[in-house]
């Protein structure tokens, strides 16, 4: 009994770590843009990110709103594990802005 709950929570940690999710919101879906982001930072959030929120001017860095292509927010595997060994007391996030 011992070890099939310690498998299963080897299961779970593995799960948690191979796990990620990424949120896009297409501004303009058939336009060219550029392979890498112009802005790709990290974005501190405390207690799994409740109650909080962090602004990023996407028209500021592409210049202005019809040159911003797409924006991604993304729970890396890496930061995953960071939310997994604090127990989401820290939960970063990665922050992409690509312009055409």
């Amino acid at each position: 009994m011992k070890k099939l709950a310690l498998a299963g929570t080897f299961a779970i940690a593995l799960a948690s770590l191979t796990g990620c999710a990424t949120q896009t919101y297409l501004l303009s879906p058939n336009s060219a843009h550029q392979e890498t982001p112009t802005y790709d930072k990290g974005q501190t959030f405390f207690v799994a990110g409740l109650g909080q929120e962090q602004e990023v001017n996407a028209a500021e860095i592409c210049g202005s709103t019809a040159q911003i292509a797409k924006v991604e927010t993304k729970l890396t595997p890496m930061n995953a594990l960071l939310g997994y060994v604090s127990s989401g007391i820290y939960t970063p996030r990665q922050m992409k802005v690509y312009c055409k």
